[in-house]
């Protein structure tokens, strides 16, 4: 362990890049495809040697490690490991080149799950290799949410974040004479042990998630093999899922082969990406003791039931005028199948786009050829911006900033007809509507503030207003197939670029959007405040 803390960060996951690069060599070379399988291999063994090197020359002198580092780190990792996970993308696709497959990597290792290329035009092993990165980068989020985001209040920890770093039901707060120092563990030179250390503690945190996590994907992978998934289909749906990233190898809906029973197992293991209290750590995010009173979950359940009946309803009135039974069938068993058909293909869609993993269930054009109406498919950009849980693999603004304003409303409503009531709900809740919606709110203007200086720049290009903000809501939230989901205008046709059916608009954009979109996803993975705090002056001098 002192040997592996002494490497740069850096080092230590492009090692574990060039391994997972065997992977996918093997998978090629028992597919018979002999020069995808040494490109893998090559590429993975260069990388090993490259980061051998570099280890061997930095190991000698480590710097001292310093809390800043690790964001730094964080923010490297999305930024430039794509570049490494690239090579054997832009080698095994020689008429791609380096940028747009770092572009791609940078889209999978953020968990958007956009793409420059068709299903179909991409070899097996590429999309593998595709789902790997999706799923290590859901991976790494979720240990650096603790290990990282948490000890510097961000990333969603600021809105349960205890006052002047201490538990209030155990120890009374200081006097007001007293210094005020938010982050006692990173000042004091008590704290400065090997406990204390960035990667330690990014360690410690991925061996607790890595269980779970693998574990997770592991038993979603044999169900949908069991309900009839092809092999590689169902190990990519499984790591696309845990990973919210919506990677698929197939066009259309992934669940066609297993059908409604795949689509339920897929809905039943997106609920970890609501709230952090699925996974190991993150206790300071709890906003209650029993799992039925989790706000997280209670958000989400009702957001996705009111989207479900919404849709369920709208698709009944239309189809009382323009549904009919084919001859040799009961008319009532025909509109009962179809509305079913209709409300599951909702509610499937509305918790996949809340955890912003963006699967399409296969009821979904079902439900418009029953009623004879188009999907207001512009509600899945509502809950994509809304988002999963915070520290969990979900992007977009997060249920507990919302949850959190919410209260805040609703006292303030509360005080217009008893101005002088003392509410209640403990302390928890106090901080949740004061210091909490505070936070929330600042983070909330700052995400509305990058939803417009994104589709500024992405307009600079000759793009429509509703391409550029289209593309720009599903950069920020991580839901690269909120793109392929909302219906099509002609003139959003003409500025995003058509590369085969389904829309694949992003090859079809110029370098310079691409280059701005692909920011857009890294700031949308590491959240507007963590990049904030890397220009805050008080945050280098720690």
């Amino acid at each position: 362990m002192a040997a592996l803390l002494r490497l740069p960060l850096f080092v230590l996951i492009a090692a574990l890049t060039g391994l997972s690069m065997l992977l996918p060599a093997a998978y090629a070379s028992v597919n018979n495809n002999d020069e995808m399988a040494r490109t893998f291999l090559y590429s993975g063994l260069l990388v090993l040697v490259v980061a051998g090197l570099i280890g061997l020359a930095t190991a000698a002198n480590p710097p001292r490690a310093r809390p800043r580092d690790a964001l730094l780190t964080m923010l490297t990792v999305y930024a430039g490991m794509p570049l490494v996970m690239a090579l054997p993308f832009a080698e095994s696709m020689p008429d791609t080149g380096l940028f747009n497959a770092w572009w791609e990597m940078t889209s999978a290792l953020t968990t958007t799950g956009a793409s420059l290329y068709s299903a179909d035009l991409l070899p097996m092993p590429l999309h593998l290799w595709r789902a790997m990165a999706g799923w290590m980068g859901g991976f790494f989020i979720l240990a650096a949410a603790t290990a990282i985001l948490a000890p510097l209040h961000i990333g969603g920890f600021e809105i349960m974040a205890q006052p002047y770093g201490r538990r209030e039901q155990y120890e009374r707060l200081p006097r007001s004479a007293d210094p005020l120092d938010r982050n006692p563990h990173l000042s004091t030179p008590g704290f400065q042990t090997v406990l204390a250390h960035p990667h330690y503690r990014l360690m410690r945190s991925a061996v607790e998630v890595f269980p779970v996590y693998a574990g997770l994907t592991g038993a979603l992978w044999v169900i949908l093999l069991v309900l009839g998934d092809p092999g590689l289909v169902a190990l990519c749906r499984a790591m696309g899922t845990l990973s919210t990233s919506g990677i698929s190898p197939v066009l259309g809906p992934p669940g066609t082969s297993s059908g409604l029973p795949g689509e339920m197992a897929v809905f039943l293991f997106l609920i970890p990406a609501l709230s952090r209290r699925f996974w190991p750590g993150g206790g300071e995010l709890r906003a209650s003791d029993r799992l039925i009173d989790d706000p997280e979950l209670k958000m989400a359940g009702g957001f996705v039931a009111l989207v479900a009946l919404s849709l369920f309803a709208r698709h009944f009135l239309g189809a009382i005028e323009s549904a009919s039974a084919p001859e040799g069938s009961s008319e009532m068993l025909y509109d009962l199948r179809n509305g079913l058909a209709a409300f599951w293909g909702g509610l499937f869609n509305g918790l996949s786009y809340l955890t912003t993993t963006g699967w399409t269930s296969i009821d979904w054009q079902g439900a418009r050829a029953w009623s004879g109406l188009t999907s207001p498919s512009l509600i899945l950009a509502g809950l994509a911006m809304m988002g999963g849980g915070v520290a969990t693999t979900a992007g977009g603004v997060k249920l507990l900033r919302v949850y959190a304003l919410a209260r805040h409303g609703q006292r303030e409503m509360e005080r217009i007809v008893h101005p002088n009531s003392v509410a209640g709900g403990g302390q928890i809740a106090r901080r949740l509507r004061r210091e909490g919606a505070y936070l929330a709110f600042i983070f909330f203007m700052l995400f509305a503030t990058s939803i417009a200086l994104v589709v500024a720049l992405v307009s600079i290009q000759r793009i429509e207003i509703e391409t550029a903000t289209i593309l720009s809501i599903a950069a920020l939230t991580n839901t690269g197939p909120l793109a392929a989901a909302i219906p099509l205008s002609p003139a959003f046709q003409a500025t995003a670029g058509i590369a085969s059916a389904p829309w694949e608009g992003w090859s079809g954009l110029p370098v310079f959007t691409k280059a701005v979109l692909a920011g857009a996803m890294i700031l949308g993975r590491m959240e507007t405040l963590a990049v904030l705090a890397l220009f805050s002056p008080q945050f280098w001098r720690r």
